[in-house]
């Protein structure tokens, strides 16, 4: 048989099954629209049978090319034969990526030595770093020393999106089989437990669960090992914690989100190479988040502008894309967006995996391991992952390699050594010694006490103390009640420095058929009216860098939740 759907072929022999029940969901997940099942559309997933997966990789990020790489390059080394097959949802390589980076290459520097012969678009060292505490109308420059979390010498400034790129024309150089445009969406087990491949979607489904004229069912990849490379709260590795118990000795994840935009900017203000980072205004003291400015070095004159802020902050009137938007009018930054030159031509959000070291989880179960920022290797301090995350992977592809060339690769094989040989890496020193930073600003001195641990600590014994902070309860229970907090009052936007939500979500690319089921669901369908909106008044409206959640309501009906 052919299977086709999207940009996926497959001229393996396959067979269809009739596998158990499969249910496809909007949300709420306890009130299920529609139930398809093969009996119900009359025909069965397709499995691959003559040539089964040695290895399936879910997500094409650094990570999950990374192992890729690293496995094909191990085989074709010792000339040995192992399929690698790399699934990914955006429609192509890089994509979902979002531009603008300051990276380090360490990573790369081992997996492809040879990176910069192979026209890799890495092409902008840092030239110079910035370092701000802002006020209201004011700056302080503080001095970036070495040592210093910002210092930045010897990375360079990316579009991280064409480096994702470039990085899967390396592995289908070296023979990797890469589906884009195919989510995975569901696990797949063996009758002990154990993972043993994914299948990914069902396609053609209305909004109400039921199947169009044009649906299909989705494939089964069964793999001897599966590696989990999805990026940060990862839908398929969140199960995976649950059901091997993963995360039952690690603190809960710490989660913040980033926001970001590409400008066009006056020639005469862009310097290649330069970055800039700020602490302070528009955020209290109370609130953990910071901004960068990356300068690129493209036949326009780019600038990559951000902002982050922590998840746990208290207020819950605070609008994240409205605090990155104020940030932008404080008038160090302002010159780069409102001279008549200044153009904004992207913009795009993601969450991130800020718990470090204490809340990375085990990382292997029979059948499979998470690599990246799925179990969350982010040095928060520097706003950096992509080298933690790409070597994580590069170590988890050794480990499994070492495997299957002593003919120890099967079914529910769980790759335990990836764990400790993590734990013996620069990986794993490298976070513990930043482990305390981000909760050191947990005290009442906030960003004022986290500041001054860090730059005793971190830079002056490079983590070296004989104690480890806690992170403390998860992120949403530091939310306070509406009554306890007071509203926060944002400019209005004014179309050229400042925008509003709407038109930021259309330079993103995104474009979703009115007639398919939400891909966020909810465990109860309860609380965002009878908690969220009542206690307190309804953040979802504000913490959602897309406008995906809305309260509606008129005046002869009580509110409704709406995805």
């Amino acid at each position: 048989h052919i299977y086709t759907t999207g940009t996926l072929q497959s001229t393996c022999e396959c067979t269809l099954t009739s596998s158990p029940q499969r249910i496809q969901r909007s949300h709420p997940i306890h009130k299920t629209c529609g139930q398809l099942s093969a009996a119900a559309i009359g025909c069965g997933r397709m499995i691959c049978l003559r040539q089964p997966q040695t290895v399936v990789i879910v997500g094409g990020g650094p990570a999950g090319l990374s192992a890729a790489i690293r496995l094909k390059q191990l085989a074709n080394n010792n000339q040995k034969e192992l399929r690698v097959t790399l699934v990914e949802k955006a429609s192509q390589i890089g994509l979902h990526t979002l531009s603008g980076a300051c990276i380090e290459t360490k990573a790369l520097d081992e997996l492809i030595p040879d990176w910069r012969d192979r026209s890799a678009p890495i092409n902008t060292p840092v030239t110079s770093d910035v370092f701000r505490f802002l006020t209201e109308k004011a700056s302080i420059k503080i001095p970036v020393l070495p040592g210093m979390p910002v210092y930045n010498h010897g990375n360079y400034v990316v579009r991280l999106g064409q480096v994702v790129e470039w990085l899967g024309a390396q592995a289908e150089e070296l023979g990797v089989d890469i589906y884009p445009g195919i989510p995975a969406a569901e696990i797949l087990y063996d009758e002990s437990g154990n993972v043993c491949g994914i299948a990914t979607n069902d396609v053609g489904i209305k909004k109400d669960g039921s199947p169009k004229d044009s649906f299909e069912r989705g494939m089964e990849l069964r793999a001897k090992c599966t590696v989990f490379a999805e990026g940060c709260h990862g839908s398929l590795a969140k199960q995976l914690y649950k059901k091997f118990n993963l995360r039952d000795k690690c603190e809960p994840q710490s989660y913040g989100i980033g926001l970001k935009e590409v400008w066009e900017t006056d020639p005469a203000l862009h310097k290649p190479g330069r970055v800039e980072h700020t602490v302070g205004w528009p955020l209290d003291k109370d609130t953990y988040g910071g901004s960068f400015l990356y300068h690129l070095n493209e036949p326009q004159p780019l600038i990559a502008v951000g902002f982050v802020i922590g998840l746990d902050y208290q207020n819950p009137y605070l609008s994240p894309f409205k605090e990155f938007q104020r940030f932008k009018l404080h008038p160090t930054v302002r010159p780069y967006f409102d001279s008549p030159a200044a153009k904004r031509i992207a913009y795009g959000a993601r969450a991130l995996n800020e718990g470090g070291f204490q809340s990375i989880p085990k990382l292997t179960f029979p059948g499979g391991c998470l690599v990246g920022d799925s179990p969350g290797f982010l040095n928060m301090p520097k706003i950096k992952g992509t080298h933690n995350a790409m070597k994580s992977a590069m170590i988890a592809a050794d480990t499994v390699y070492e495997a299957f060339a002593a003919d120890k690769l099967h079914i529910g094989y769980e790759p335990k050594e990836y764990e400790q040989n993590l734990r013996n890496s620069w990986v794993w020193k490298e976070l513990k010694a930043a482990r305390n930073v981000r909760p050191s600003f947990h005290t009442k001195a906030g960003l004022y006490g986290g500041l001054a641990y860090t730059g005793l600590f971190y830079v002056g014994l490079r983590g070296l103390e004989p104690w480890t902070l806690k992170h403390g309860p998860p992120d949403h229970t530091s939310l306070k009640p509406a009554k306890q907090c007071a509203p926060i009052e944002y400019p209005k936007p004014d179309g050229k420095v400042t925008f509003d939500l709407l038109s930021s979500v259309a330079l993103t690319g995104t474009n979703h058929e009115g007639d398919q089921p939400a891909h966020l669901t909810l465990m109860d369908d309860s609380v965002p009216v009878a908690t969220n909106l009542a206690v307190y008044d309804g953040p979802e409206g504000r913490f959602c860098p897309a406008g995906v959640y809305e309260f509606v309501a008129d005046e002869t009906s009580p509110p409704v939740f709406e995805v």
